[in-house]
């Protein structure tokens, strides 16, 4: 199975319990992710990365035991390179630069939205995918991996869709070369509903080129490129 077909698996940590299941069933509703493992200390999340041996782990801050910024120094003095989305309610700026400095993928400020954390969670597979290529990189993708912003988006969006996603799905079409709507989704960790918002979107504004491929029968099926 290769690695844009295979689920990742992610390990949820938080110490309160019914958030702790939010968040699961979050990433459970999410295509291409499935939940390997709920905790609560950052003793019991050190421990899972060990034995679950997760794609990704949701770090909750404030644990009952020690920061689970602790952890995650732990984890990366060992040489463990699992990757990391600190999920908290922490906003100071001192927790931030500890978050980053760590190593830790993303940081995603709580109470959020469902779509949030798909955002997050469309960022993580995109990097996944990309490192693990065996075609070489450009400066745009090496830009995009390091979080630079990208100016393929465009400088804004109509209402209810957002810029993170907007470039997710254009670096997806990118790395595709040609992809449908259910493609697109598939390959971004999206729905297909979304996915064809965002592909119509920059197919109406010429970032995007579509055609028609006709099958046997039933409706033709919209195709998505890059626009040359």
């Amino acid at each position: 199975m290769g690695e844009s077909e295979r689920p990742y698996d992610v390990l949820v940590v938080d110490d309160d319990f019914m958030v702790a299941d939010i968040h699961r069933r979050f990433v459970d509703a999410t295509p291409g992710f499935r939940t390997v493992g709920v905790v609560h200390t950052a003793a019991d999340a050190v421990a899972a990365v060990h034995t679950l041996a997760p794609d990704l782990v949701l770090l909750d801050v404030h644990l009952p035991d020690r920061s689970g910024l602790d952890a995650l120094q732990h984890l990366r003095s060992e040489g463990n390179g699992v990757a990391v989305v600190v999920v908290t309610a922490a906003r100071e700026l001192d927790t931030v630069r500890r978050a980053l400095h760590g190593g830790a993928a993303d940081y995603l400020v709580k109470p959020f939205e469902y779509p949030q954390l798909l955002d997050k969670l469309g960022n993580f597979r995109r990097r996944a995918l990309a490192l693990s290529s065996s075609k070489g990189i450009d400066q745009s993708g090496i830009d995009s991996l390091f979080g630079a912003p990208s100016s393929a988006a465009g400088p804004s969006l109509p209402k209810g869709l957002s810029q993170e996603t907007g470039s997710l799905v254009l670096r997806t079409v990118d790395e595709g070369g040609e992809v449908s709507a259910s493609e697109c989704a598939d390959l971004a960790g999206l729905s297909r509903v979304s996915a064809r918002r965002y592909l119509e979107h920059y197919a109406s504004t010429g970032v995007l080129t579509v055609r028609l491929e006709y099958g046997r029968a039933g409706r033709p099926v919209h195709r998505y490129r890059t626009t040359d």
